[in-house]
């Protein structure tokens, strides 16, 4: 099937659906465990708690299928809460255990910037920077600089920093992309970024109808 976009109870999907047919693909929104498995490329939004999403994935048995799908080699694109969701624990309402495709965790932007002085507005909501430091196929015709659209109050902080393709600054440098092998993740919502947003949604549709290992 087409790339599929996983409905597990949460998150933007239709907006995230329509942007990707903006830009002349197709995207389905689905919780069918079978069509997650044969899809093309996967992509999971988000919006909320981490524990609520955890439990949702839980609840519609879509944990197997999309980590048998990330397994296949299916190219993957996690937003907001979908690239939390990725790494190992999140400290959001206590300590919950997430997906642990990743090794690392999920931490609450600090009460004040890192000098101290300012203190920060939680969450971190509105359009900022975006530093590509590691050249990456998501990326290819959005400048380092470009401005994105965020609504988040935690970070992701992976274990590995070789996995981080773009950081931005808000009180402290964190990571807002990453990419490995076939993993692509923003904290980012590029279906709210207007133009760099459908570009890169774009990319990841070439990503997906060009990958070596898609149509498995």
């Amino acid at each position: 099937m087409a790339i599929a976009i996983i409905d597990y109870g949460m998150g933007n999907l239709r907006s995230v659906q329509k942007a990707f047919a903006h830009v002349g693909y197709q995207a389905e929104v689905t919780r069918d465990p079978q069509q997650i498995s044969t899809a093309e490329g996967l992509v999971l939004p988000g919006v909320g708690a981490f524990r609520d999403c955890m439990y949702n994935l839980k609840k519609y048995d879509l944990i197997a299928p999309l980590k048998a799908a990330l397994e296949a080699q299916t190219p993957f694109l996690g937003i907001c809460l979908g690239f939390q969701l990725l790494f190992t624990e999140s400290e959001e309402f206590g300590v919950h255990a997430g997906l642990n495709i990743l090794p690392g965790r999920v931490v609450r932007f600090p009460d004040y910037a890192a000098d101290g002085k300012e203190r920060l507005k939680i969450p971190h909501m509105g359009w900022n920077q975006v530093e590509v430091i590691r050249a990456s196929p998501l990326f290819q015709g959005i400048a380092s600089g470009t401005y994105f659209y965020f609504v988040h109050s935690y970070y992701v902080v992976p274990d590995d920093p070789g996995l981080i393709t773009t950081t931005t600054t808000y009180g402290v440098t964190f990571a807002s992309s990453i990419h490995y092998r076939h993993i692509y993740a923003t904290q980012f919502h590029p279906e709210k970024s207007q133009k760099p947003g459908l570009q890169l949604l774009q990319n990841f549709g070439k990503l997906v109808y060009h990958a070596p290992h898609s149509g498995h």
